[in-house]
């Protein structure tokens, strides 16, 4: 049996002060936290430099079928050629686990012109891969502020159409409520 006297146990009280203070979780503020955000430019098809802030995008992230990784939905304005338009990007992202920072994930991406109906999207995902930077807690249970970016080396091809979109390095904000949909 060890005895601990009271320098010993005065000791593991100053040793458990000296850690690291939990952090608040954050509170969620408008539809994408406040700091969400998507930046990029497309190029062929549509040609845009994206630079949206939270008051003007719309996000939402979810788990994909079968608990294979997350799909993010990043959706905002944008003037291609003189019209303005509303475009989405869709990221199916199978290798991101809950709350964890990763490098060089294979991600599916589609892009939608929603008002022309026109679809972009990677056959698969060997052209396209995301580096998530960090999935922060917030204070809503199972909802984390998800930042990363996304690389393409190919086109996204028209699915419906001849066409194709090229992308620049997209950088982005959001929100990514891991529970299940009912």
């Amino acid at each position: 049996m060890i005895r601990r006297g009271p320098t010993a146990v005065f000791l593991l009280l100053m040793l458990a002060s000296c850690s690291e203070p939990e952090r608040a979780a954050q509170e969620i503020v408008g539809p994408c936290g406040s700091d969400g955000g998507l930046r990029a430019e497309l190029f062929g098809e549509i040609e845009a430099a994206i630079r949206w802030r939270a008051d003007e995008l719309k996000c939402e992230g979810m788990p994909r079928p079968n608990a294979a990784g997350a799909r993010l939905r990043f959706s905002g304005p944008v003037t291609n050629a003189g019209e303005h338009a509303q475009l989405a990007f869709i990221f199916g992202i199978p290798g991101l686990e809950r709350g964890k920072a990763a490098r060089e994930l294979p991600t599916n991406v589609t892009v939608i012109d929603e008002g022309r109906g026109r679809f972009f999207s990677t056959r698969d995902t060997d052209s396209c891969w995301s580096d998530i930077e960090g999935q922060e807690e917030t204070a809503k249970a199972s909802t984390y502020i998800i930042s990363g970016i996304l690389y393409c080396v190919a086109p996204l091809a028209e699915l419906n159409g001849n066409g194709s979109v090229t992308l620049t390095e997209v950088h982005f904000t959001g929100l990514l409520d891991w529970k299940p949909p009912q």
